[in-house]
């Protein structure tokens, strides 16, 4: 199925037949109801035994040494679902994730009323496969899992295990500056800092979804081969891991939801077999663990990291004095990434435009504050939220594009939305009145300014500040951000949260 190929096919109806079916089927509100049917004893001793031929069959497949043995245990459906909630609530991109919840639904990437937390432990609780713990240092499998699906997720979370080894994960995997921005000089630390997570989720999935393929070719009949040899399959992978017809949690999620999930898998493979073909194995895997890319552009333009092009940040001046002075406290800051556009233009204008618009995004940045009155009900609210956002691209026409697919958004964000376009400069800007204050866009070359929340003269003052920040090389003085290794942009914490928990079953179909 995942890898297109008759005899896979063939050799998991086999096994069907034989009984050892039904992966979980649910679910409802926080409640979880599955039929699973449980590996027996003997099943798991067989497949235990089979670790070490997998490790050897990962290790050789990826180059990556085994410097020790690597632990191995069968879990069952309630020690899994305890293990989430634990790592749930002590995991900070989970918690980084619940504080940006309300920014994600300000950018009208969440709707108000959805809540973040209950509908992620249930699509968590379908998807996951199997997972390895860095702590620990133990891959961990499931007892529910079919028989015939044991092996491949082997092959994946061996993957980590081999990457740990080389890299040590837990430091590696976590590059995101903590806490909340307090000055000028944490803000461009943040942002600087602001896409790492998110690129290395998706170079640690990609990597694990070579070898998973690999081992599956070699089961299929084909030994020896490998993903090199069928680079056709990169294609198929990307569009089978879009079937969520049987994960219906999955397939009720936001499009957000579904894209973060489904991101370090398609993209990070795609990326990885890119450097694979190009530059061989050595390359693909401890090539990039020790040098990594650090951007969602990289990994979604694997040409780019190959021929080391960056994306430069923007970068923030010091608008501290005049938020406090408005009357609104530091609540969020960070890059608006490549992948962060692709979902918006989705969402809002459709897959075709995402695709031919996201390439064309040069960088962008975001800030959100939060008023210092709002009543603790309040804060809980996108109306404490205001929110500032500029991103730059390649040409006027694609800025033109977000521009537009910006402001045909907003009706959908906002109740009671009025136009004023007595306020309005020029054709090139928009001026809104909304129940949680005004909203203005800019279109100015190639540049989109969006603020919503601020008062129209605050807006255009955090504008112009921004602006001036940011001019152009070649049209004078320009800052760029200091050179720091990028943590994770706007939809990363969704990216990094949810693929510390484990492989997923919907590209594993």
């Amino acid at each position: 199925m995942l890898v297109g190929l008759g005899a896979v096919a063939a050799a998991a109806q086999a096994n069907n037949d034989s009984g050892k079916v039904t992966p979980p089927v649910l679910e409802s509100g926080n409640t979880t109801v599955s039929v699973d049917t449980i590996l027996t004893p003997q099943q798991e001793r067989t497949l235990l035994g089979d670790e070490d031929e997998i490790l050897h069959f990962v290790s050789k497949d990826t180059l990556l040494p085994i410097k020790s043995p690597v632990k191995c245990r069968f879990i069952s459906r309630d020690a899994v679902a305890k293990e989430l909630r634990k790592k749930f609530d002590e995991d900070k991109g989970a918690k980084r994730m619940e504080r940006s919840e309300l920014v994600l639904k300000k950018f009208g990437l969440l709707d108000a009323d959805f809540k973040m937390r209950p509908f992620l432990l249930s699509l968590l609780t379908e998807q996951i496969a199997g997972f390895y713990d860095n702590k620990t240092k133990q891959m961990n499998l499931l007892d529910w899992v079919p028989i015939d699906e044991q092996k491949p997720v082997m092959a994946h979370e061996l993957t980590h295990a081999l990457q740990d080894q080389h890299v040590g994960l837990e430091k590696w995997g976590n590059q995101e500056v903590e806490g909340v921005a307090k000055n000028v000089t944490e803000d461009n630390k943040h942002i600087a800092n602001d896409d790492t997570d998110t690129t290395r989720e998706a170079v640690l999935e990609g990597q694990a979804m070579v070898s998973f393929a690999d081992h599956m070719l070699a089961d299929s009949g084909h030994p020896g081969k490998t993903l090199k040899d069928f680079p056709q399959l990169t294609q198929q992978l990307e569009s089978n891991a879009g079937d969520m017809s049987d994960s219906p949690v999955l397939a009720r999620a936001p499009l957000v939801l579904q894209q973060a999930l489904l991101f370090p898998y398609t993209s990070g493979l795609a990326f990885e077999e890119a450097v694979l073909v190009k530059n061989g194995t050595e390359s693909a895997f401890a090539g990039v663990l020790d040098s990594p890319p650090s951007t969602t552009y990289e990994i979604l333009t694997p040409t780019a990291y190959l021929h080391n092009q960056t994306i430069h940040n923007l970068t923030l001046p010091d608008i501290h004095p005049m938020l406090k002075d408005a009357g609104y406290e530091p609540y969020d800051v960070g890059v608006m990434g490549e992948l962060d556009v692709r979902m918006t233009a989705e969402l809002f204008g459709g897959r075709p435009l995402a695709v031919a618009l996201a390439p064309e995004w040069n960088g962008g940045i975001y800030y959100a504050a939060q008023r210092r009155n709002a009543t603790p009900a309040e804060k809980g609210t996108t109306a404490s939220i205001a929110l500032l956002y500029s991103s730059r691209w390649k040409n006027e026409d694609s800025a033109r594009s977000f521009f537009d697919v910006f402001e045909q958004a907003l009706p959908r964000q906002y109740n009671g939305l009025k136009r004023r376009q007595s306020d309005e400069k020029d054709e090139n800007e928009r001026v809104y009145s909304t129940r949680e204050g005004d909203v203005l866009l800019t279109l100015e070359d190639r540049t989109v300014w969006v603020s919503e929340g601020f008062d129209l003269a605050m807006a255009r003052k955090l504008r112009d500040a921004v602006d001036a920040a940011n001019i152009p090389p070649g049209t004078g003085p320009y800052q760029q951000a200091q050179t720091l290794q990028p943590s994770h942009d706007l939809v990363g914490g969704l990216v990094h949260s949810i693929g510390a928990f484990g492989t997923m079953k919907v590209v594993l179909q």
